[in-house]
């Protein structure tokens, strides 16, 4: 019998919905029937919240290291004894401590071959800040950890599958970092994360212009004659099926990205904003181009709700059924 995949879930900002989500998906039975889960968190906070949320039959095997899981239980990997408040809906550096505290030791453990993907809990972009963790997001810790350059934030839906050309950076700067070199990377990359991550044969890419109705021929702006027409005549002779530039807004509107297996995007909220309205609660963000799997339920922190016993675990689970797939897909592309 094939051993089950072992999933490292970091508990992410502890004042967030973090453990709420994780504990919501891992009550489901089948959770334990297609991987084994393996939270790295604070088992002080897991009983605290499981009170909160009058989680009576729910259960934490909590151990010291991924040494002493077991493969049919709820496994959480205790990082600390230190005693802290719990403050739901509230930023605090501790929360952005324990946060760094988790992703560092799945890092570990994955770089150690003891466990086989990371699905992350949201963190605190702000708090999680230290000397030791100077990163806009988990994708660009996760590119510097495995030393891959070639990556990039993926979100993923069961219709949609929206890529992006830069990350986290100010709206002003996006037209600076723009380059056809650039441009024909990020498509590369979509290219082969769906050949072998997602398996599709023949994958159509639409890429997306930066300006308001494709610059209209220069006149709001030259980007798509000067950069993202040329990336994309480079990708077509390099057998990569991309398309466009496309308008966004007419593109998602008119529902012309069914006719695609993914969307590339210029920046952040161009393409953030249509999928997240697209796949609702259930969005996950996947970081590809990385050697490992690494993939994340698509909301936040969600201080807004947190402690409330409100929010959906849909994107959780999708991140952890998504991570397992894409495990599998790699097994067969091997």
């Amino acid at each position: 019998m094939e051993q089950l995949s072992k999933i490292g879930i970091t508990h992410g900002d502890v004042n967030g919905i973090s453990y709420e989500v994780i504990m919501k998906t891992l009550s489901d039975p089948k959770m334990v029937e297609i991987c084994t889960p393996i939270v790295y968190g604070l088992s002080k906070t897991a009983s605290y919240y499981r009170k909160v949320f009058e989680m009576n039959d729910f259960a934490f095997n909590f151990v010291k290291s991924v040494q002493q899981i077991s493969s049919k239980k709820l496994n959480l990997i205790n990082l600390s004894d230190e005693e802290f408040r719990i403050e739901c809906g509230t930023p605090s550096e501790m929360g952005g401590k324990m946060a760094e505290k988790a992703l560092v030791a799945a890092c570990n453990d994955l770089k150690n071959n003891l466990i086989d993907a990371i699905v992350t809990a949201p963190v605190n972009k702000h708090n999680i800040q230290s000397q030791t963790f100077n990163f806009p997001g988990h994708t660009e810790f996760f590119s510097a950890q495995f030393k891959a350059q070639d990556t990039m934030m993926l979100m993923v839906s069961e219709n949609l599958k929206v890529g992006f050309v830069t990350n986290h950076f100010p709206i002003n700067e996006a037209s600076k970092i723009l380059s056809t070199e650039l441009v024909l990377k990020k498509i590369t990359i979509l290219n082969n994360s769906l050949l072998k991550d997602f398996l599709c044969t023949h994958p159509k890419i639409a890429v997306l212009s930066l300006n308001p109705h494709a610059g209209d021929n220069g006149l709001l702006g030259k980007e798509e004659i000067e950069i993202i027409k040329p990336a994309i005549n480079q990708a077509f002779e390099q057998n990569i099926n991309a398309f466009g530039p496309f308008p966004a807004d007419g593109f998602f509107a008119s529902g012309q990205y069914k006719q695609f297996d993914a969307i590339l995007a210029m920046y952040h909220d161009q393409g953030m904003i249509p999928f997240k309205l697209l796949a609702f609660d259930g969005g996950v963000n996947f970081t590809a181009g990385l050697p490992i799997v690494r993939t994340s339920p698509a909301h936040g922190t969600g201080y807004d709700i947190a402690g409330k016993n409100i929010a959906s675990p849909d994107a959780m689970r999708n991140a952890i059924y998504l991570a397992v797939d894409i495990l599998n897909n790699r097994k067969i592309n091997a």
